[in-house]
């Protein structure tokens, strides 16, 4: 179905592309161009290089096509937060929650972390079911703005079980 694969300096222009339409909506509000899909990967090709690690960030493929991004950032203390975008092209096929629950094995496999959270924005239902489809329960409500507006975002969180 899908893999997860760090990105490569020829990602740019496919990073550009999954930033963009629907797929912005509820997270960037705009396009981005294409010097800043480049900066996008090469930070992301740095982050994968660090030691230690605090940032991951990988790309998720349906064959040879890269579709999405699946990243999650160490916040100290056995936690880090979780975030997703997918081209909006290929919603609704399932990639979101086999990427989520890749990274959730991933995370809890090879890294020292302990518990993972996410939140989305409340008119994005979607990426809720995503979150539970994976394991993630739904803990609590962050108090945020979104281009000046408050909002209020459900926020979800799964912890490393015994024997991960």
């Amino acid at each position: 179905m899908i893999t997860l694969r760090d990105l490569v300096p020829g990602d740019a222009a496919a990073v550009q592309r999954i930033y963009s339409g629907a797929s912005v909506t509820f997270t960037r509000g705009h396009t981005m161009t294409i010097e800043e899909a480049t900066t996008y990967v090469t930070t992301a090709i740095a982050q994968a290089r660090a030691t230690p690690r605090e940032r991951w960030c990988f790309g998720v493929t349906a064959g040879d096509d890269l579709l999405g991004l699946i990243k999650f950032r160490d916040r100290g203390t056995g936690h880090a937060t979780l975030s997703y975008v997918l081209r909006d092209d290929s919603w609704g096929r399932g990639y979101g929650t086999a990427a989520v629950q890749q990274v959730i094995a991933y995370a809890f496999t090879t890294t020292h972390l302990d518990r993972l959270s996410a939140k989305h924005h409340p008119d994005n239902p979607a990426s809720g079911r995503v979150l539970a489809k994976a394991g993630f329960a739904r803990t609590t409500v962050f108090l945020g703005r979104m281009d000046g507006t408050p909002v209020a975002y459900p926020v979800y969180e799964i912890h490393r079980t015994r024997g991960d």
